[in-house]
């Protein structure tokens, strides 16, 4: 994937999270602060304005200037979250004219280690890593098998989707939603949902 393509992917993303906004910020009002919808739209309409200036940039630099945008834009803890997860993934793919699945993996780590540090959470806990984790486990176990791009695009967001799933049959323990304890049980992450739908465009650009 090179910048071009990079930025195609980010464009249906903000269209994406604009279009689900009003369920996304559903869910949250249930659990949390209900403002994820409404913050990440937000966040992604300030990424939008800056994508035509990021046309000769290499694709880590790209995807750093999202993060920061994303930090600098989005309230609530889904800026600080997303913002760092694109930070990091930048960065580990810096330099690359364009990206294979394994920068993709590479920088999908880092992402999860930078979310974990950031949001001292880990699986288990009810919130985005739920999707993420399996994710990219499901990824890295089905292209060292296949070497298929798309194949293990499709076990990633299948097993997000089955984190999404996993994350109705638990309590929160992190964020706004701990607050409710055992009553935050049958309500999926809003979090994880989003990350789902932002794997499924990544996927559906390979």
């Amino acid at each position: 994937m090179n910048t071009e393509q990079l930025i195609a992917v980010i464009h249906q993303i903000a269209e994406k999270i604009e279009a689900e906004k009003a369920f996304l910020t559903e869910l949250d009002n249930v659990i949390g602060d209900g403002d994820h919808g409404i913050n990440l739209a937000r966040g992604f309409g300030e990424v939008e304005k800056k994508l035509d200036s990021l046309k000769d940039k290499e694709p880590g630099d790209v995807l750093k200037s999202v993060g920061m945008t994303l930090v600098s834009t989005v309230g609530g803890a889904s800026g600080p979250l997303y913002g760092t997860g694109f930070m990091k993934l930048g960065g580990a793919v810096r330099g690359k004219d364009s990206l294979t699945v394994p920068d993709f993996l590479a920088g999908f780590q880092q992402a999860i280690e930078g979310i974990m540090q950031r949001g001292r959470s880990t699986k288990g806990e009810k919130t985005m890593l739920d999707a993420m984790i399996p994710a990219k486990e499901a990824m890295e176990s089905t292209w060292n098998a296949t070497q298929d791009p798309k194949a293990a695009f499709a076990a990633g967001i299948a097993a997000a989707k089955e984190g999404v799933a996993f994350t109705k049959t638990i309590a929160a323990t992190k964020g706004r939603a701990s607050y409710l304890g055992e009553r935050s049980i049958g309500h999926q992450d809003p979090g994880a949902t989003s990350f789902t739908m932002l794997l499924e465009i990544v996927g559906g650009a390979v």
